[in-house]
C-alpha cells in the first residue's frame, strides 16, 4: 500500500509534443496574382512611352481611349483624354505614345486629324468613313524634345521624306493660290504648293512649291514660273483679251513653269529661288533692266487713260502708266493732268547704244538714260495720248518723233524727268474742225441761199415745160419707132415674101459666083480661048 500511496502522491510529468501544420495551397492563388500584377506593372512601366499634348481648334472625330495615332499607317499611340483649354478657344488632346515613338517628339513634328475632306483639290480621307478618324504624324528629323504641339487643321501638302525637290517663288500677289494648289509642266501636274507667307519686309509673298520625283529635274536655272489662273479677262488699249486653261485649273488655279527653248539650263538646286510672273507672256519677256520714271504733263482731258495703260515707242511696248495726278496752273487757271510713267530702255535692245547721245551735257549727275532721252527730245521725241481702241475708248501713251517739232528745254538732271508733250489727235481734230467751221461761217450763205432759191424756181419752170410739151412728143415718137420696128420684124421673118425673095436672090448670086469661078479657072489655064475659042 505504501508503494501504492507513493505512486498516487507523486505527480506525473506531462510532455506536450507540438504538432507541425503544413501551409495551405490556397495562398498560392493571391500570391500568383500579386506576382502577375507586379510583372504587368513592371512591363507597362518599362514599355510606357512619352505623353504629349496636342492643341486643335475642335475635337471633331476624336474619342478618348479609342482614336489611334498613326505614323506611316502604324499605330504608335492612343488618345487618352480630351480637355477644353482654360480660355475655351481650343481643345487639348492628350496622347499616350508607345516607347518606340520617342523620336516623334522632336520640335517640328506635325500632327493633324485625318477625316473625310472634300475640297477644290480633290477628295481625301475616304478610308476613315468606316474605320473612324485618326491622328496622323509627320516626324521632324531633328530638334529638341518637347511634349506640347500645335496640330494642323488641314493635312500638309508635303510629307517629310517624299522624293522630289522644294523651290521658293516670290510674287507680289497670291491670287487664287492656296496650299495644295497644283504645279503644272505643259499642263501635266508635277507638284503642288506646300506653303506661303509674307516676306520679312512685307512687300512680297514667298511661296514654297514641291515638285515630285522624277519631274524635279525639269526645273532648271532658266525656268520661268507664272500663275496659270483659270480665266484671264482683260480690257486694255488693244481691246478685250480672254485666255482660258483646262477645267481643273479654272476651278482651283495653279502654277505653271517651263524653260526657254534656246536656253534650257542645268537642273536647279534644292530651295532655288524664282520669280512668279502674273502670266506666261510676262514670264518669257526679255529682261527689262533698270527702270526710268518719266513725267508727262497734258492740258487736256484724259478720260479713258488708266493706270497700267501701255507706253509705246514707235509701236513697241516700252513701259506702262504708273499714276495719274491732277495739278493746277495759276497762270492759265487750268487743271492739267500729270501722268507718271515707267519705261525700260533696255527693251529696245542694241538700238539703245546706237542712239546714245555722244555730246557732253551740262552737269555730270545725268544718267546714261537721261542723256539718251535728251538726245531723242532734240530729235523731236514727244509724248502724246492716242486712242488704242475705238470700241472700248481705251487710251495709251505714244512716244513718237514729231516732224518739225519746236525746240523745248529739257533738263536731264531733273528728278523725275519731264518729257514734253503735244495735244492728242482728238484735240488736233477739234482744232481742224474749228477752222473748217470758221471758214464756213465766213461764206455768204444768205446770198447763196437766195440764188439757190431762184435757180430752183427756174428749174421748176423748165421741168413743167418738159412735162407739158417735150414728154408727150417724145412718147409719140417712141410709139412710132416701136411700130416701125415691129413692121421690120415681120418683113425680116422667114415666112415673109421679102425673106423668100432674098433667099432666091442669094441663091442666084451663089450660082453666078460659081460660074465666074469656073470661067476664071478655065482662062487661067487657056488664056488664048478669048481669041481662038476652046479646042
Amino acid at each position: 500500500m505504501n508503494d501504492g500511496s507513493n505512486l498516487a502522491s507523486e505527480p506525473h510529468e506531462l510532455r506536450i509534443t507540438p504538432h507541425r501544420r503544413r501551409p495551405s495551397l490556397i495562398w498560392l492563388v493571391p500570391a500568383t496574382a500579386v506576382l502577375i500584377g507586379l510583372a504587368m506593372l513592371i512591363h507597362t512601366w518599362s514599355s510606357e512611352g512619352p505623353k504629349i499634348a496636342i492643341t486643335f481648334q475642335t475635337a471633331e472625330g476624336l474619342t478618348a481611349g479609342k482614336t489611334p495615332v498613326k505614323y506611316k499607317d502604324v499605330t504608335v499611340g492612343t488618345v487618352s483624354s480630351i480637355d477644353l483649354s482654360s480660355d475655351g478657344t481650343h481643345v487639348v488632346v492628350h496622347v499616350s505614345l508607345i516607347k518606340s515613338a520617342y523620336s516623334l517628339t522632336h520640335e517640328g513634328t506635325r500632327f493633324w486629324v485625318v477625316r473625310p475632306r472634300i475640297g477644290m483639290h480633290g477628295v481625301s480621307g475616304i478610308d476613315t468613313l468606316l474605320s473612324g478618324a485618326y491622328i496622323a504624324v509627320d516626324s521632324a528629323k531633328s530638334g529638341k524634345m518637347t511634349t506640347s504641339f500645335v496640330g494642323l487643321e488641314d493635312p500638309p501638302a508635303v510629307i517629310t521624306g517624299m522624293p522630289g525637290k522644294s523651290f521658293l517663288l516670290r510674287t507680289q500677289d497670291l491670287g487664287s493660290l492656296d496650299i495644295g494648289s497644283p504645279v503644272y509642266y505643259r499642263r501635266i501636274q508635277v507638284g503642288r504648293v506646300s506653303a506661303y507667307k509674307l516676306s520679312d519686309e512685307g512687300d512680297n509673298i514667298d511661296i514654297g512649291v514641291f515638285v515630285d520625283s522624277p519631274y524635279e529635274n525639269l526645273v532648271t536655272t532658266s525656268s520661268r514660273f507664272w500663275q496659270a489662273s483659270g480665266v484671264d479677262l482683260s480690257v486694255n488699249a488693244e481691246g478685250f483679251r480672254l485666255k482660258t486653261q483646262s477645267l481643273d485649273i479654272i476651278l482651283a488655279g495653279g502654277i505653271a513653269f517651263d524653260s526657254p527653248k534656246h536656253d534650257r539650263g542645268s537642273p536647279a538646286p534644292e530651295q532655288a529661288e524664282f520669280v512668279l510672273a502674273k502670266d506666261q507672256e510676262t514670264a518669257f519677256a526679255p529682261p527689262e533692266g533698270p527702270a526710268s520714271y518719266i513725267q508727262l504733263r497734258f492740258d487736256e482731258s484724259l478720260r479713258g487713260l488708266s493706270v497700267g495703260a501701255p507706253v509705246q515707242f514707235v509701236g513697241m511696248d516700252l513701259g506702262h502708266v504708273v499714276s495719274l495726278d491732277l495739278d493746277y496752273d495759276p497762270a492759265s487757271e487750268r487743271f492739267p493732268t500729270i501722268v507718271n510713267i515707267v519705261v525700260y530702255p533696255q527693251r529696245i535692245g542694241r538700238v539703245l547704244g546706237k542712239l546714245s547721245d555722244a555730246d557732253d551735257i551740262q552737269g555730270q549727275s545725268a544718267t546714261p538714260h537721261s542723256r539718251f532721252l535728251r538726245s531723242l527730245v532734240q530729235r523731236g521725241l514727244r509724248g502724246q495720248v492716242r486712242t488704242g481702241n475705238l470700241l472700248t475708248g481705251q487710251l495709251y501713251i505714244a512716244l513718237d518723233f514729231i516732224p518739225n517739232a519746236p525746240e523745248v528745254a529739257f533738263d536731264a538732271e531733273a528728278r523725275p524727268l519731264t518729257l514734253p508733250t503735244i495735244p492728242s489727235s482728238f484735240d488736233q481734230m477739234g482744232d481742224k474742225l474749228a477752222g473748217i467751221l470758221a471758214k464756213i461761217d465766213k461764206m455768204p450763205l444768205e446770198s447763196i441761199g437766195k440764188r439757190l432759191d431762184a435757180s430752183l424756181l427756174n428749174l421748176e419752170t423748165t421741168l413743167r415745160e418738159i412735162n407739158g410739151q417735150v414728154l408727150p412728143e417724145a412718147t409719140k415718137t417712141l410709139r412710132q419707132t416701136r411700130d416701125t420696128l415691129q413692121g421690120m420684124e415681120y418683113w425680116l421673118s422667114e415666112d415673109s415674101p421679102t425673106q423668100q425673095s432674098l433667099d432666091g436672090t442669094l441663091l442666084e448670086v451663089q450660082r453666078t459666083s460659081r460660074s465666074l469661078r469656073t470661067l476664071t479657072d478655065m482662062l487661067g489655064r487657056n488664056p488664048e480661048a478669048l481669041l481662038r475659042g476652046l479646042p
